[in-house]
């Protein structure tokens, strides 16, 4: 068993390479683009959700509120007149690129500590750079993608969108397993 806290380097260096790939993905390679569709008569639709001053936060409409309410005959109506929608509201303005650069980097140390943490406790200090690839690698993997597909199974979010995320998600895995593997104790 190896102490968590002698894996910082790994941790670090796996969130540094994590965090300049995913920049490289989504600022150079652009395959993400696209990811976003254009709603038609945007300018309508937007001045017509102003006009409600909605805070920011999760929305569903309809929103049954509850078993009961959605076996109504009312919510069944909303539901078949539609739109069906799951909308999230974010403030207005400029988003704050390095408030979210910041906490992308404190996410993939996260999944750094946890990789670290079932690395160490399943192999020794001095094992084989492929054995500590395989475990680090996995769990990065696991927190970086599984959990997309909650919202494509439940939510109806983009297949092609997720598929893509849990792509990016295999190369950091890739990526985190590679820097543990090499910054394994001996």
């Amino acid at each position: 068993m190896v102490p968590v806290l002698s894996l910082w380097a790994p941790i670090v260096l796996a969130a540094v390479l994590v965090f300049i790939v995913s920049s490289i993905l989504h600022m150079v390679l652009r395959y993400h683009r696209n990811d976003w569709r254009k709603v038609p008569s945007e300018d309508e639709v937007m001045d017509a959700l102003r006009r409600f001053k909605i805070p920011p936060g999760d929305y569903m409409l309809p929103c049954g509120g509850g078993p009961e309410a959605m076996q109504s005959a009312e919510f069944q109506e909303k539901l078949k007149r539609g739109p069906v929608a799951i909308l999230t509201m974010m403030e207005s303005g400029i988003p704050s690129m390095g408030k979210n650069l910041a906490m992308w980097f404190v996410y993939a140390i996260v999944v750094g500590v946890f990789a670290a943490y079932v690395t160490s406790r399943a192999l020794p200090r001095g094992a084989n750079y492929l054995q500590v690839f395989r475990f680090a690698g996995t769990v990065a993997f696991v927190g970086y993608s599984l959990a997309l597909w909650q919202n494509t199974i439940w939510y109806k979010r983009s297949l092609s969108s997720t598929i893509k995320s849990t792509v990016d998600g295999l190369i950091y895995g890739l990526l985190t397993g590679g820097a543990f593997g090499w910054l394994w104790p001996r």
